[in-house]
């Protein structure tokens, strides 16, 4: 049979910290405050540098006068690509798919290879370049391709 044990803290002897007048307290409640301010505007900027397309809409603007409308014209043609890449990757799924001993051998990889590699992977890096200057114009108002109302 055992017993609890219970054990408690010794007993502080020496001199108690002064608790700071009702002034300093709220002076320092009032540092506290401006010092959590702070980090949260910094985590703001922070945040705001980190944001994708607000960096995408700045490359945007600042190229707009030689370069009108690229941003919609990018809105424009991604839905086109993204169902091309899409019919590709269809394309390459149902290849595997049906035959999946197809790429056991190195001639039947090669041909593979040769045939779907280098097509997936430049259309993967096509809407990956335009996608961002799509989103980044969708969400402002301007103009498809010169002169056209977007």
């Amino acid at each position: 049979m055992s017993v609890p044990v219970y054990i408690t803290p010794p007993l502080l002897t020496g001199p108690i910290a002064p608790v700071p007048a009702p002034i300093e307290l709220a002076d320092l409640l009032r540092q506290l405050i401006a010092v959590q301010q702070e980090q949260v505007s910094l985590l703001k900027a922070q945040a705001a540098n980190q944001d994708a397309t607000t960096r995408w809409k700045a490359f945007l603007a600042r190229w707009a006068d030689e370069f009108p409308g690229i941003g919609s014209a990018c809105k424009q043609a991604i839905p086109a690509l993204e169902r091309a890449y899409l019919g590709l990757v269809r394309e390459v799924t149902e290849k595997v798919t049906d035959d999946p001993d197809a790429l056991t051998n190195e001639f039947a990889l090669a041909e593979f290879l040769d045939r779907y590699g280098m097509k997936l992977a430049q259309m993967g890096n096509i809407v990956s370049q335009l996608s961002p200057l799509s989103d980044a114009a969708s969400t402002e108002k301007g103009f498809g391709r010169e002169g056209e109302k977007g």
